[in-house]
C-alpha cells in the first residue's frame, strides 16, 4: 500500500507539473499527514524538488509562502526503444519523460539471429546515450517496445515477427550486454501509455488503445493501469476469433493483418516496398489510384476491425478508443468501412458511450512510450530504482 500511495503522489505531481502538497492530498484522497510524509520521503530520495512561491521577503508580512512541488528532471534517465521489423527507433529521457535525445535505425531486423539483433539493439541504445551527451552508466533503466506476446514480468517473448524463435528472454540477454536493467515490453502497450501521458489520453485514466501494425495489439488501461494478463502477458488482437468458416477459425489477423492486406500483391515496386516496410504508404498510392484488388483488400479489414472493436467496446465500455497504426494509412476506404462495421455491430444500449479517435502516432512517441514504462516502474519502486512493481 505504501508503494501505491508513492506512487500516486508521484503521479499526481507529474500531471500537475508543479502542486502544492494540499493541493495533493486532495487529488489523491490521501491525508495530509500521509502526503507530507510521503512527499518528505521523495524530497529525501531527490526524485522532487521544492519551490517556493512568492518573495521570502515578505513571508513575515504575508504568512508562509507557497511550497510547490515538482519532479526532478535528473533524479533518472530511461532509454525507450520501439522495435520494428524494418527500423529501430530510440529515444533518451529524463524523469519527467522530456526527449534528451533521440535516434533512428532504418534496417531490417526480423528474423535475424538472436545474437544479431541484440547487437544492433545495443548499438542503438549506446549511441543514442552518446548523443543525449551521457554515459551508459547514468542511464536507471531500458525499455525494448517488441510487437508479439510478452511477459512483462519476466521479460519473455512467447512470440513476435521480430525472432525466428519462441520464448526468448530477451530481457537478461539485454540487462546482461548493457549492464543496465532492461524491460521487454509489448510495443501496443508501450504506446498506451504514451498516449496516457502525452497524447490523446492525457485526461482520462480508462481507455482502450488499439495497434493496426505488423500485429495487431490491445492495450486496455482502467484505473490509470494497464490491464495485464496472467504474467504480465500483453493481448495479441490478432489471435481474437471471428467465427468459423469453411476453412475453420477465422481469426482477425487472417482478414485484417498487414500481411492479409498486402500479401498476395503482384512482385516488382510493390513487393519490393513490402520488404522495406513502406508497404501501407506505398498500398496508400495505389488505392488512390483505384487498385481494386487493394482497396477491397482494406475494405475486408476495416469491416473486420469494426467488429473486432465493437466486441471490445462491449466488453469495457471506455469513454474512448484510440487506434493507431500502419494500417490508418489505408485511407478511407478502410476507416469508412470500420466506422460503418461499428456503428453496425455495436450494441444499442452503449451507442454513443465511447469515442473513437484515430491517430498517426510517430515512431518517435512509441519510443516514448517505452521510456514511460520503465518510469512507471522506477515511479512505482519503493526507493526509486527498478525492481519488481506491486501488483496494480
Amino acid at each position: 500500500m505504501r508503494a501505491i500511495n508513492r506512487f500516486n503522489v508521484l503521479d499526481t505531481i507529474r500531471r500537475a507539473g508543479s502542486i502544492a502538497r494540499i493541493e495533493i492530498s486532495e487529488r489523491t484522497q490521501l491525508s495530509t499527514t500521509t502526503v507530507s510524509a510521503i512527499t518528505a520521503s521523495l524530497l529525501d530520495d531527490g526524485l522532487i524538488l521544492a519551490r517556493t512561491e512568492g518573495d521570502l521577503r515578505e513571508a513575515a508580512a504575508r504568512g508562509r509562502p507557497r511550497v510547490m512541488l515538482e519532479l526532478n528532471p535528473d533524479a533518472a534517465r530511461v532509454v525507450g526503444a520501439k522495435i520494428a521489423a524494418n527500423r529501430m527507433v530510440f529515444v533518451v529521457t529524463d524523469f519527467r519523460g522530456e526527449v534528451l535525445s533521440t535516434l533512428t535505425l532504418a534496417l531490417r531486423v526480423d528474423r535475424q539471429p538472436i545474437g544479431v539483433i541484440a547487437d544492433l539493439i545495443e548499438d542503438g541504445v549506446r549511441r543514442c546515450v552518446v548523443d543525449a551527451n551521457l554515459a551508459l552508466d547514468e542511464i536507471d533503466s531500458v525499455c525494448l517496445g517488441l510487437p508479439g506476446v510478452v511477459e512483462h514480468r519476466t521479460g519473455h517473448v512467447r512470440t513476435s515477427p521480430i525472432f525466428r524463435e519462441t520464448g526468448v528472454d530477451f530481457a537478461t540477454e539485454m540487462s546482461e550486454r548493457l549492464g543496465v536493467t532492461t524491460i521487454v515490453e509489448s510495443d501496443a502497450h508501450a504506446i498506451t501509455l504514451a498516449h496516457h501521458w502525452f497524447g490523446k489520453a492525457r485526461d482520462l485514466d480508462d481507455m482502450v488503445l488499439v495497434s493496426l501494425e505488423q500485429t495487431l495489439g490491445l492495450g486496455v488501461l482502467h484505473g490509470g493501469q494497464l490491464f495485464r494478463g496472467a504474467g504480465g502477458l500483453s493481448h495479441n488482437l490478432g489471435d481474437l476469433v471471428l467465427g468459423i468458416g469453411p476453412q475453420g477459425t477465422v481469426r482477425l489477423a487472417s482478414l485484417a493483418g498487414e500481411s492479409a492486406i498486402l500479401g498476395d500483391q503482384p512482385s516488382g515496386r510493390f513487393a519490393e516496398a513490402i520488404r522495406l516496410g513502406q508497404g501501407m504508404a506505398h498500398a496508400k498510392t495505389l488505392i488512390a489510384a483505384e487498385d481494386n484488388t487493394l482497396i477491397g483488400a482494406a475494405v475486408r479489414a476495416g469491416e473486420a476491425c469494426g467488429t473486432a472493436l465493437a466486441n471490445i467496446v462491449t466488453l469495457f465500455a471506455p469513454p474512448r478508443v484510440i487506434l493507431v497504426g500502419s494500417s490508418l494509412a489505408l485511407g478511407q476506404p478502410f476507416l469508412d468501412s470500420l466506422r460503418e462495421a461499428y456503428s453496425l455491430a455495436i450494441p444499442p444500449s452503449i451507442k454513443g458511450v465511447t469515442e473513437l479517435v484515430f491517430d498517426q502516432s510517430t515512431d518517435e512517441t512509441w519510443a516514448q512510450g517505452a521510456a514511460v514504462v520503465a518510469l512507471r516502474e522506477l515511479y512505482e519502486s519503493p526507493w526509486g530504482t527498478t525492481g519488481p512493481a506491486p501488483a496494480l
